[in-house]
């Protein structure tokens, strides 16, 4: 018995399912004593363990009890009694690992045993499936057995309203799909009050069918795109403005520092010229972003030295090689201000609002598992990535399916006629035949061959709906044909039907490899669940494309010279070996692309990490005073450095430079002047600069009261954050799908992303800091002290995201004011520089 073990599971996987044995005894021996607990005293353990880990103890230390708590309780709720093989499975789900364990064993049984456990933290448990039946399925038989316990069950699927998702989040055990969690965490990573968040922090998930969404799906990123407030029109508007602008009079432009800067008098045309009362308003962010991207466009980007002009396109020049950048566009709407100067058609910014990677989603959770059928041949790649091992379950009874050798054909058209003779045959005896296909056109292609012998069959296209589940379970059936790509019908049992153990049980019949092991194994598992009888086989031609790939050319020879006819197959263990070895190979290839497309991904996720975590600060402080000083000090002290470059002498600094640009962002004008930093080193210089605009943020507070400031922060940090992070997103995403050209000079794509990527992200940073001195200090208060998300998003191929929109209260005033005006408070000053900022 331990040698036919051993075959099956391994000499490392055995070892350890040795030393998991004790601790299933234990749960073994407390069966008696659970039995004689009346479910009142059953229900009541939950409380009693939720107290001991509040009271120090170990989960670990509570495993034996809680299990065997699990085990009389599903015998009790749902009539059903874990086998010795599923604690095992149970207890390698909790220590955060994969029990690879066959179709048919009870993995939704077993994943109760751990969920139950990690639940009692009370930090909540996911468990997660490949679709939303699957989830809603289990929700509701699984979650008698929760209830039963005393612990709350919640379903999270689309459609959902924020209070209902928060509700399903806030149970002890929320289940759902991979998609639906994901787009969760990137909205709540969104909102703008922490209130409309329906996320808690990531514990501990279980994830079913783990090679399906941490492998299959791992490239596939979740985006939220949507359209911000980004009408092409706004870009040609501000370009007509821009271009009857005169420089020193309405703007000033730095050629060190490449600073573009509307003056007083420039800012007033503005206000006439796009016919509004103040620019600095939060409605007109836009229109006051665009009109610098044009004086930028017009003033720092010189055609034929940053960028020329090919095909009716704006086209990069790298700075430091002089090639062209093609594909590449400049962030924050730079690019379609260029279009707009050269009279090119101006095209709308790309709007990933937020993404994210399985990948990277996954592994930020504090504890990981997973199940499934097929998880040993991919043991490397969830060790790597996950830190999540793999240990094959032996089974409950013995597998008695045979898997019969390869059958190779010359041709296809040889294969496919021998697999409808196959499927004919079958059908004539009455056993049911699953037939699993690569894709759908495959699949399309045996049905329409099937209709021509008028063989009756269902054909499933790996939709994932209801009926996908109803076929899949009556595939078992006597005469039943079922024709299915791979990855259909996962999760769901294939029972047999009366008399069909008699008739030799489900037979699977692969038309070709996959390039994955696992999936094959996936296909062949569907048979000969618990103790079941089965057969499986694959039909494989030297025309089909892992064949092709991988040197059929000598075994074509080798029929040839055997002259060999078409419609006779060769039925070789050599030849399925070859196979398996050619499968290998692209395994190792599918994996070194995945974790390449990770090394990239990690940039971003230490940037998203980075802003999200600030973001959740923010949403969760009460005065960000400090923090806005903190950007601020930052900006002043970036611009001084600039204006004063260590490899100059004192005599030539620019300190009217450091005052223009002090007076703009954030005092009134003539309120610091060269004068007032003449003779200082530049520590000192910001010193006296900040001091001056400590003193103005209090004089405004102190006007618009402390309250109304505090929120008013918030508003200009989290709307400048946004769009920022927005445009960062876009960029970053420009940059990737050019990088790789990067190699024909000699250079590391990888490392010249991360570089470039970290330069990106600090002139990211600073620019959300000059925005927020610039606004903090300028914008008028009283209409800018609604919080907006900065565009509304919808997750890809979902439904819009649901937007819960704040009432706005309109700001009413007596009478309209002038800005050169008296300000109406009696302070004496311009209205423009009082109440009008």
């Amino acid at each position: 018995m331990i040698g036919l073990l051993k075959k099956v599971i391994g000499d490392s996987d055995l070892r350890h399912i040795k030393k998991l044995q004790k601790t299933v005894d234990q749960i073994e021996a407390l069966s008696d004593d659970m039995k004689k607990l009346s479910d009142d005293g059953l229900r009541q353990k939950t409380a009693e363990f939720k107290e001991r880990y509040k009271n120090g103890e170990s989960l670990e230390g509570m495993l034996p009890e809680a299990f065997a708590v699990v085990r009389e309780g599903a015998t009790r709720a749902l009539g059903l009694r874990h086998y010795p093989v599923q604690l095992t499975g149970g207890i390698i789900l909790h220590h955060g690992d994969i029990p690879e364990m066959k179709t048919g064993e009870g993995k939704t049984l077993v994943a109760t045993l751990a969920v139950y456990l990690n639940a009692l933290t009370e930090k909540g448990v996911h468990v997660v499936t490949v679709n939303e039946y699957l989830a809603r399925r289990d929700a509701e038989e699984m979650g008698e057995l929760y209830k039963f316990l005393g612990l709350t069950v919640g379903l999270n699927v689309s459609g959902l309203s924020k209070d209902e998702k928060r509700e399903a989040y806030s149970c002890d055990v929320t289940y759902g799909t991979n998609n639906e969690f994901g787009f969760d965490y990137l909205r709540d990573n969104m909102v703008i009050y922490k209130e409309q968040m329906v996320q808690r922090p990531l514990h501990y998930a279980i994830v079913d069918e783990v090679d399906s969404i941490l492998i299959d799906e791992a490239r596939t990123p979740l985006i939220i795109s949507g359209s911000a407030e980004k009408s092409t029109q706004l870009y040609t508007a501000a370009n007509s403005f821009v271009r009857m602008l005169k420089k020193e009079e309405d703007f000033t432009y730095d050629e060190k520092t490449k600073n573009v800067q509307l003056t007083d008098e420039g800012v007033s045309k503005a206000e006439r010229a796009f016919n509004i009362e103040n620019l600095y308003d939060s409605q007109h962010v836009q229109l006051n972003h665009h009109i610098n991207q044009a004086l930028k466009a017009y003033n720092v980007m010189i055609r034929d030295e940053d960028y020329v002009v090919q095909d009716g396109e704006v086209v990069i020049v790298d700075q430091f090689t002089g090639r062209l950048m093609k594909g590449r566009r400049y962030s924050d709407g730079l690019h379609q201000a260029i279009e707009a100067k050269e009279a090119l058609e101006i095209k709308r910014e790309s709007m990933t609002l937020a993404t994210i990677t399985f990948q990277n989603y996954f592994r930020m959770y504090q504890k990981l598992a997973g199940m499934t059928g097929t998880a040993k041949t991919e043991e490397e790649e969830f060790r790597n990535i996950y830190n999540m091992n793999v240990y094959v379950v032996p089974t409950n009874v013995p597998v008695i399916r045979i898997d019969q050798p390869d059958l190779i054909y010359k041709t296809m058209d040889a294969k496919f006629r021998a697999i409808i003779e196959k499927i004919g045959e079958l059908y004539d005896k009455g056993q049911p035949v699953l037939v699993g296909t690569v894709n759908v056109d495959t699949s399309e292609l045996i049905s329409n061959m099937l209709k021509k012998k008028r063989i009756p069959h269902n054909v499933l296209n790996a939709k994932n709906h209801e009926r996908e589940a109803e076929i899949i379970e009556n595939a078992g059936q006597k005469k039943a044909v079922t024709i299915a790509t791979n990855m259909a019908g996962r999760g769901t049992d294939i029972k047999l039907g009366e008399g069909v153990k008699e008739l030799g049980g489900l037979f699977v019949l692969g038309t070709e490899r996959h390039e994955s092991r696992r999936i094959d194994n996936q296909l062949r598992g569907r048979s000969g669940r618990q103790g079941d009888p089965g057969e499986s086989r694959f039909y494989l031609s030297l025309e089909d494309t892992l064949m092709r790939r991988f040197g059929s050319d000598n075994m074509s020879r080798m029929m040839e010279r055997l002259g060999m006819d078409e419609d006779q197959p060769i039925e070789s263990k050599m030849v399925s070996r070859a196979v398996e070895q050619a499968q290998k190979r692209v395994e190792g290839n599918n994996f070194d692309a995945r974790k390449q497309i990770l090394q990239y991904d990690d940039v971003m996720r230490e940037q998203r990490d980075i802003i999200y975590q600030q973001r959740m600060e923010v949403l969760e402080s009460e005065n960000l005073r400090e923090v806005v000083e903190k950007l601020m000090e930052s900006a002043v002290e970036r611009n001084v450095k600039a204006y004063t470059p260590e490899e100059e002498v004192p005599e030539d600094w620019n300190l009217q430079g450091i005052v223009d640009y002090v007076n703009a962002t954030f005092l009134n004008e003539e309120e610091i002047t060269a004068k007032d930093i003449s003779g200082l080193e530049p520590e000192e210089m910001v010193e006296v600069i900040f001091d001056r605009i400590v003193k103005e943020y209090d004089r405004r507070e102190e006007e618009f009261t402390s309250e109304r400031m505090r929120e008013f922060e918030k508003v200009i940090v989290l709307r400048t954050v946004d769009t920022k992070w927005m445009n960062h997103i876009d960029q970053m995403d420009q940059l990737r799908q050019g990088i790789h050209l990067r190699a024909y000079g000699q250079n590391d794509p990888l490392r010249e992303y991360k570089f470039e990527g970290f330069e990106m992200f600090e002139q990211m940073i600073a620019s959300i800091e000059e925005d927020v001195s610039r606004y903090i200090m300028n914008a008028k208060i009283e209409t800018n002290l609604e919080r907006k998300q900065v565009a509304e998003g919808k997750a890809v191929h979902r439904s819009a995201n649901e937007a819960e929109k704040k009432r706005r209260t309109p700001f009413r005033k007596s009478s309209t004011v002038g800005r050169n005006d008296p300000c109406p408070c009696g302070s004496g000053k311009k209205y423009k520089q009082c109440h009008g900022r």
